[in-house]
């Protein structure tokens, strides 16, 4: 009987255990080859399950994040990512665990797509596409390579991207889904050319290639049925579900009716058994059968802490200094702290998961006022020294909180006017408003409607010596592109004076002098960009005291005679009080403390408007001092941002500090410091001087991931909401989706799996430029390259050379290194055949390596030294010879006739790139342009090439019978096309819209993805989480929205892939016959 009893109470105490931690959020299931087991992916480590259901087994136990397993086809192995070296790389452990064997070692991110036979993986990675291949070379488009089960060289399998691949039972064919370009891949619901499809691959002879799904929408994921049929994943009928169709006849029939919620990776076994992930869970379907929900039991330790205590010394990210300089407030990933300027003790003022931000200090130093967003909503708070002994935060024994608003609006940016007496602050992102501390009446200053808020905290204004003015951004109606700045009277009467009155852009204005005066920024004079960024600024001041306006326009002789002569003034003043009461004098001293209100002379402030700045740059913040003699600004001449000084009477310009950053410069009450935060450091800088000192702190800083986490997800959620640029966010049931999506946070302990999470439930918008990014460290050595291309079918000792890259470090240097060349020896270590040379290259990006080479044409071997090249070097080298190469075939099909641009971005280099080109003069004088705007990512462009290419000739000049030029001389003055495809993006979908709406000429390729909208990407308190807002959305004068509607070109046409691999480009070559037959038009 006691043996029963203990055998009950052990059973009890297993059942406890067992029941320990009810799993969800798996991910990347998948099912062995026997049906028996399923593999999947839960909080970084890599699980099995029987298919039943039941206990499932732990396979790795790493710290590393290991993720996407994959069963042998014998069953006894799998392969997955892990990155414990930095970057992800494919390893394989046995099924029932131990310690994986790494099995590639590029410092690339590697995710495993199939096991080709039990010896070998088929694997993703970007490292170098094949020689021949004519396809856009980007990270966008991996290869996919394959490596054995016991490591080495990975080889070549495609140079063009294949995912989610399926080989066929007898490994002759072969299942994929392709790669168009960039898109969000947990985007859902959308229907576009960017979308996924179904494509059959054959591998015995000359591969050929087949689309097989028809669907515009997402075909995803395809797994073998029989010899002709599959499985897939499709959106056709709504969520993602499983599919089955025949390959034969194309003919498809839904097998799954899941709801709201995708399905995802599909696998199956040998005998028939279909797994994939739904809702967190995994799910089993037999042919004719139901879906069955696997019951899954995870007991494992907790190794994931909810609270993580840390001594932060940076970090900072913004600050805020008190009147006296003797205190600094900052912000440090969400928490408000106050440090002392001469000592590194710290006070935390906030202890929240939630995120603090936008501090400020009151002006006599006992209160700090802040926002936090809390319970999903950006309010202000208040904290204040309760001991009236104490003077100090830093050193403070009793600080109380108070909240300032109780509004169901986003309220942030506060700021203490002068006196103590009112907080300004912005309400629903533009609204300026004030609260008086004493009633707590709120009132406005100026309305939203002459603002707007792209990104938070992009907003400026700046309260008056005298507390009764706000400076202030100024948009009027429409100035969106040409702010201005504008002087609000702050009693809240509606009184608002524009003072720039600029079509140029004017920002960022500040108080000096008293109030007499103003500085701000301005990019009038400056150079000007062609796209969204790239402008030049200088500081402006603008007088409202035409005496102050004089007197800053004193020479130095000048203004030392005049000061001399106040000197004498006052001492005559002083003399005059001596022998005064004491209550006279501390009367005089009241009066002489108080601020006199402040006057304006606005008829002609714009009058007197110097600029300080002798050289326009890309600006940061700017400081006048006290006196006005002297101005401190930020600047970026070339790499990094420096730290100027101008002497206003002296007339020069001298650098005080190299590489500061950029960050906003506070100063103290006496003009003697200012302070700015830089790097997550703080800097105190001297007027006088110039000399810097670090500002240290030693903070106490409590991280809390889960909690953090749950604030990122639903501050992304609110953001979306209150910021989406439609309203009514496509319709969808998005409170549904973020209680949908919440619940699986208590299952998620790592960053890739937030991410996934977050972008999922971002996919639901439907909506482009959205998505969660995680930027992982990566590995602490990257691998470096030689910028040549190694021919894949020799197999001896050594790597053979076939191409040497243009401007490589093998171009760039005289040596005997040839094409058929053959590296033996890197450092002095031999490269065996087969052998996995990465590791030999490992951390050398930037350093000479010394390479051993055997040239077969005459049999010399000699060691030439070159400096190798980081991986953004040699993608550099790879753009320019693509963009080569197609040059030349315009060349060549044209007979030199038609010109070629491709434009790479849509910003100010790119334009200035076209622009060299297109009007040089070896192409001003051909007959037409191909503008070739595949791939192009976006940025702002879509009016300046609109316009270039629009060009229509009027005059010309001809001195003396010799033409000499037209115009417009700087314009595109003959026919043109433009090249799109699936892959342009945002203004990439912008310009080719521009440029047919205004009927400049066709458009020729593929059709472009409804994509031009405006995105603020946000990064979140966890700096290596960022996720975007698509906000802006562009209106037509039709009122259609360009987001998700597709820009069909005049002529439509496709690189098929066995074509792109051998170098052809179809659509390039339709291109040059249109421009031909353009040219030949304007001859007749």
């Amino acid at each position: 009987m006691k043996k029963k009893t203990l055998a009950v109470a052990a059973l009890m105490l297993s059942l406890q255990a067992y029941a320990a931690d009810d799993a969800a959020w798996m991910r990347y299931c998948t099912i062995s080859p026997d049906g028996t087991q399923i593999s999947f992916s839960y909080k970084g480590d890599i699980y099995t399950v029987p298919t039943n259901g039941g206990r499932a087994s732990q396979i790795t136990t790493n710290p590393a994040h290991d993720t996407r397993p994959m069963w042998s086809p014998d069953g006894q192995k799998i392969a997955f990512a892990s990155d414990r070296l930095g970057g992800m790389d494919i390893y394989i452990v046995d099924k029932e665990g131990g310690v994986p064997t790494r099995l590639t070692t590029h410092s690339g991110n590697e995710t495993p797509l199939a096991f080709k036979d039990n010896e070998h993986i088929l694997f993703q990675a970007n490292i170098l596409p094949s020689v021949d291949d004519m396809q856009f070379p980007s990270s966008q488009f991996p290869q996919v390579y394959e490596v054995s089960t016991s490591g080495g060289r990975p080889v070549m399998f495609s140079s063009m991207p294949m995912e989610d691949i399926s080989l066929s039972a007898d490994g002759k064919t072969l299942l994929y889904h392709d790669k168009k370009g960039y898109e969000d891949p947990w985007r859902k619901h959308h229907v576009s050319s960017i979308t996924r499809d179904i494509w059959m691959c054959t591998l015995d002879g000359e591969r050929t290639y087949k689309r097989l799904s028809s669907f515009s929408g997402e075909d995803r994921n395809p797994v073998w049925a029989s010899a002709d049929t599959y499985y897939y994943l499709s959106e056709e009928k709504g969520t993602f579900n499983v599919f089955k169709a025949n390959i034969n006849n194309g003919q498809s029939t839904q097998v799954t009716k899941h709801e709201k919620h995708p399905v995802r990776f599909l696998s199956r076994a040998n005998n028939g058994t279909l797994c994939y992930g739904y809702d967190g869970g995994i799910y089993t379907l037999k042919e004719g059968g139901q879906p069955q929900k696997v019951a899954i039991k995870v007991v494992t330790d907790k190794i994931d802490r909810d609270i993580i205590r840390q001594i932060k010394s940076s970090g900072a990210t913004e600050i805020a200094l008190s009147a006296e300089g003797k205190e600094v407030a900052f912000i440090l990933r969400g928490d408000v702290y106050v440090t002392s300027t001469e000592y590194k003790s710290t006070k935390q003022i906030t202890n929240t998961p939630q995120q603090e931000r936008n501090v400020d200090f009151a002006p006599d130093g006992r209160s700090l006022v802040y926002a936090s967003e809390r319970n999903g909503l950006w309010q202000l708070y208040q904290s204040k020294i309760a001991n009236k002994d104490e003077k100090l935060f830093t050193y403070a024994t009793n600080i109380q909180e108070e909240k300032l608003t109780n509004s169901q609006v986003t309220s942030f940016q506060p700021q203490y006017s002068p006196d103590g007496k009112e907080v300004a602050f912005l309400e629903d992102r533009s609204t300026i408003r004030v609260i008086n501390l004493a009633t707590k009446q709120v009132r406005t200053v100026m309305d939203g409607k002459y603002e707007y808020s792209y990104s938070d905290g992009d907003q400026w204004y700046q309260w008056s010596p005298d507390s009764r003015w706000i400076l202030t951004n100024y948009i009027g109606t429409g100035g969106w592109n040409n702010k201005d700045v504008a002087l609000v009277n702050a009693s809240g009467n509606g009184e608002i004076h524009n003072l720039t009155q600029s079509g140029y852009n004017d920002t960022g204005a500040k108080w000096v002098l008293d109030g007499k005066a103003m500085i701000w920024e301005s990019d009038r004079a400056g150079y000007r960009s062609h796209g969204s960024w790239g402008a030049h600024g200088d500081i402006y001041i603008m007088f409202f005291d035409l005496e102050a306006y004089e007197r800053f326009l004193m020479t130095k002789e000048e203004l030392a005679l005049v000061e001399e002569e106040e000197k004498k003034d006052d001492k005559k003043e002083d003399t005059d009080k001596k022998g005064k009461k004491d209550n006279a004098k501390k009367a005089d001293d009241t009066k002489k403390d108080e601020v006199k209100p402040l006057t304006f002379d606005l008829e002609n402030c714009r009058d007197r408007v110097v600029r300080l700045t002798k050289h326009s740059s890309s600006l940061g913040d700017a400081v006048l001092t006290k006196k006005g003699d002297k101005l401190y600004y930020q600047a970026s001449f070339e790499k990094g941002s420096d730290l100027w000084c101008q002497d206003l009477k002296e007339n020069t310009t001298k650098l005080v500090l190299k590489d500061i950053g950029r960050a906003m410069m506070l100063s103290d009450k006496k003009g003697e410091h200012f302070y700015l935060c830089t790097r997550g450091g703080i800097k105190q800088v001297s007027v006088k001087d110039g000399k810097t000192k670090p500002v240290a702190f030693e903070a106490l800083f409590d991280y809390q991931p889960a909690k953090e986490r749950e604030y990122i997800f639903d501050h992304a959620w609110q953001q979306v909401k209150d910021k989406f640029y439609k309203e009514d966010i496509h319709g969808i049931d998005w409170e549904g989706y973020r209680d949908a999506y919440r619940r699986f946070l208590p299952s998620i302990n790592n960053n890739y799996d937030f991410q996934e999470l977050m972008s999922e439930m971002l996919g639901e918008l439907n909506g482009s430029h959205t998505g969660a990014r995680y930027y992982a460290d990566g590995p602490t050595l990257t691998t470096a390259n030689l910028g040549v291309f190694y021919d894949d079918t020799y197999h001896g000792t050594g790597l053979k050379i076939k191409e040497i890259m243009a401007k490589s470090p093998f171009a760039n240097k005289k040596c005997d290194v040839t094409t058929g060349c053959i590296i033996e020896r890197i450092d002095g270590q031999t490269i065996e055949a087969g052998m996995d040379y990465f590791p030999l290259l490992e951390g050398k990006a930037g350093k000479k390596v010394l390479l051993s080479i055997y040239n077969p044409a005459n049999g010399k071997r000699f060691d030439v030294s070159i400096k190798a090249i980081g991986g953004g070097e040699q993608n550099t080298l790879l753009y320019k010879r693509w963009v080569d190469r197609n040059r030349k075939m315009v060349d060549e099909l044209s007979g030199g006739r038609i010109a070629y641009v491709h434009v790479k971005g849509m910003d100010s280099p790119s334009f200035r790139t076209v622009y060299s080109e297109l009007l040089s003069d070896k192409n001003r004088n051909r007959e037409a342009v191909i503008v070739d705007t595949r791939h192009n990512g976006g940025g702002w462009l879509h009016d300046d090439l609109a316009t270039l290419l629009s060009g229509k000739e009027y005059q010309r000049f001809v001195p003396q019978g010799q033409y000499i030029g037209s115009d417009p001389f700087n314009k595109w003055l003959k026919p043109s096309c433009v090249l799109v495809c699936e892959d342009n993006y945002s203004n990439a979908h912008g310009f080719p819209w521009v440029y047919k709406e205004l009927g400049i000429g066709k458009l020729i390729g593929a059709p472009v993805p409804g994509t031009m909208t405006a995105v603020w990407w946000e990064t979140q308190i966890d700096p290596s989480i960022v996720f975007g807002i698509p906000q802006v959305g562009c209106v037509d004068m039709r009122g259609q929205y360009a987001e998700n509607n597709q820009l069909h070109p005049d002529i439509e046409v496709y690189n098929k892939p066995e074509h792109s691999l051998k170098g052809i480009d179809t659509q390039l070559e339709v291109a040059v016959k249109e421009m031909l037959k353009a040219a030949d038009e304007v001859k007749k």
